[in-house]
């Protein structure tokens, strides 16, 4: 795992290595083991790498890597089935030097061209420059697991892992994108392409984009889509089969390493099953790590340990008694881009304990994109039934649950009442209101008259939305499964995870998100996924019985938060009143202080928790402090 960047100049202006020096130092911490740099004879191309060494430890594996004389690589991820394309290419003639992932990818470009991307399984963000034909091709990963993000203007093109090397060059000038901060404040993330900054892109998952310096031409093209529109109809009893079969060869491969490889627990089922198969697989006890609070809502630590004994793993537990403030102003510079899941808080913790111990670290994300098992989908089915008695609901549920939810000040009445309300919008429309932080309404309250006139017409809604019918399934909820798939995953749980690890330097690996895995769970029909209403998950279930304790299996899902709800009513109180009501934010006249206030109130004086709003806002505040005060 690694960091890359790099610099095309279209104008005169040559590149000089201090350029791209200056590139790697801002991601220095993705890659504390090596740097290198590549400038091209002509100095149009630089091109620069920070090394996290996990495969081929040996100085061959430095980057930029040069292969046939001709192409120059820089490249982060892991790529699990080189060894198997590295057969299939010596059969062909191709010689390497190295043990490394990365000269297989060059390998396969030669021989391929954009076509190697079909050939990898793995996570990966690369960008191969070839002198020959002076083009820079750039790819991202099928899932979005590693970033690229760039920055393009007709004197010069920009990339990185993160936007923070961009920020080093004095040809981007910041200026904040209003737009993606109309968007981030109902989705809690920046959707792509957008960033935050303006001109900065996110290079969107499962896209290749080349540049051509001699036509100063650039084509971006997508390569890859999951399709759920075709079922396979086989019993229960194959379908265990398969699925058992194809989870423990996605964890086997990502147990390949040079370095001491480990486990997050937090003990669910998905990272419960991850360590199950890899204790199976490895002569020597599984190393885990586990982090809670002193809140018990919020401590898992319990059934992690259960899993931990099971498996006779090295288990590693912490109990975290978090400086909010100093982490908040730490994890703003770290996500360079507006971020507001505050799992972003236990996640850094995990992988900071982690790192201590070992470079690689196994997880259990993608389980609920593959197998359905957020609550919100549950809700989203029962409101699918309810569609016939719209007109019931318009004459009495909205106006019963609208006068509980204001005499009966709690969160429950509160979610009830969106809940009735949504079932008159169309079901994409409806589905966005369940998992919006604020909603068309409430930011049209938040909003100054200036900033809601700059927004009109722009509708964060339409944005996912429009995703649901790309997935090929005419199963409404399944469809909404797609779109997180799309957005949710990539732009919120998978830069959690990169940004988390790699400020520590720690690699993460997600067996569920292994791309052949996601293919087969995408031909399951749905209904043994989301069985019934309310039965998430059934077919991993099923076949993890005997597997993982049926106490850990059958719990209620708890999520991996943080009591962000009590902090804004106890130490976290005075803080946010005073960044929000005389910060950036009012004073750039983008929200209304008696809007902000009224949130505040609402949340320390009643049993609505508002916390989610109050941390989004603050961590736009201390974005805005942290890059353009």
């Amino acid at each position: 795992m690694c960091g890359i960047a790099g610099k095309i100049s279209f104008s005169d202006k040559g590149i000089s290595t201090q350029d791209i020096e200056t590139m790697n130092d801002a991601i220095k911490h993705r890659g504390p083991d090596d740097g290198g740099a590549y400038i091209s004879p002509d100095r149009k191309v630089g091109l620069g790498h920070r090394r996290l060494a996990i495969i081929d430890l040996s100085p061959l594996g430095h980057q930029p890597m040069r292969y046939l004389d001709r192409y120059e690589i820089v490249f982060n991820g892991e790529i699990y089935n080189f060894q198997t394309e590295r057969d299939a290419l010596e059969k062909d003639g191709y010689t390497f030097a190295s043990h490394s992932d990365t000269e297989v990818i060059l390998a396969l470009y030669d021989k391929y061209r954009e076509k190697c991307l079909d050939h990898l399984r793995g996570m990966f963000a690369f960008a191969i420059y070839d002198e020959q034909e002076q083009t820079l091709f750039c790819a991202r990963d099928r899932i979005g697991k590693k970033p690229f993000k760039y920055y393009l203007d007709d004197h010069v093109f920009l990339f990185a892992s993160e936007l923070k090397a961009i920020l080093t060059q004095p040809e981007y000038r910041k200026e904040p994108d209003y737009l993606a901060i109309h968007h981030y404040l109902t989705l809690q993330y920046v959707p792509a392409p957008l960033t935050g900054f303006i001109g900065i892109k996110k290079l969107e998952p499962a896209h290749s984009l080349t540049i051509d310096l001699k036509t100063k031409t650039i084509r971006k093209e997508r390569y890859w889509k999951l399709d759920y529109s075709h079922k396979l109809r086989l019993s229960e009893a194959e379908w265990k089969k398969r699925l058992i079969a194809k989870l423990e060869e996605s964890v086997k491969l990502r147990m390949i390493s040079d370095v001491p490889i480990g486990a997050f627990l937090s003990g669910g089922i998905d990272s419960s099953a991850i360590v199950a198969l890899m204790a199976k697989n490895s002569k020597a006890p599984i190393k885990t790590f586990s982090i809670g609070f002193e809140e018990e809502k919020y401590n898992e630590l319990r059934y992690a340990k259960i899993v931990a004994e099971k498996f006779k793993t090295d288990h590693t537990e912490f109990i975290v008694k978090p400086d909010a403030i100093e982490l908040l102003l730490m994890l703003v510079r770290q996500y360079e881009e507006p971020f507001a899941d505050s799992s972003a808080l236990p996640t850094y913790y995990v992988s900071k304990l982690t790192r201590n111990h070992v470079t690689v670290a196994l997880n259990g994300d993608g389980g609920d994109e593959n197998f359905a098992g957020y609550t919100r989908y549950s809700a989203f089915q029962v409101s699918t039934l309810l569609d016939r008695l719209g007109w019931l609901n318009r004459l009495i549920g909205v106006p019963i649950t609208r006068l509980l939810a204001r005499s009966i000040r709690n969160t429950f009445f509160d979610r009830l009442h969106r809940f009735s309300k949504s079932l008159s919008d169309d079901y994409r429309r409806r589905y966005l209101s369940y998992t919006a932080y604020f909603t068309n309404e409430q930011k049209a309250t938040l909003y100054t008259k200036q900033f809601r006139e700059k927004m009109r017409g722009q509708d964060t809604y339409a944005v996912i939305a429009s995703r649901f019918q790309e997935s090929g399934s005419k199963n409404r909820t399944e469809q909404a499964v797609y779109a997180d798939f799309v957005t949710y995953l990539p732009e919120d749980l998978m830069t959690k995870v990169d940004i988390a690890t790699m400020t520590v330097a720690l690699e993460g690996r997600s067996p569920f998100l292994d791309h052949e895995l996601l293919e087969l769970s995408a031909q399951i029909p749905f209904g043994l996924k989301l069985k019934g209403l309310n039965n998430k998950k059934y077919i991993l279930k099923e076949t993890l019985r005997g597997i993982v304790p049926d106490e850990v299996m059958f719990r209620p899902k708890m999520g991996f938060g943080v009591p962000i709800d009590a902090w804004f009513r106890g130490e976290l109180k005075d803080y946010a009143r005073e960044k929000l009501l005389d910060g950036q934010l009012v004073k750039r006249n983008l929200f209304k202080r008696s809007a902000i206030e009224s949130i505040l109130h609402a949340h320390a004086s009643t049993s609505v928790n508002f916390s989610p709003h109050i941390w989004a806002l603050l961590t736009l505040e201390l974005w805005f402090e942290e890059y353009f005060s």
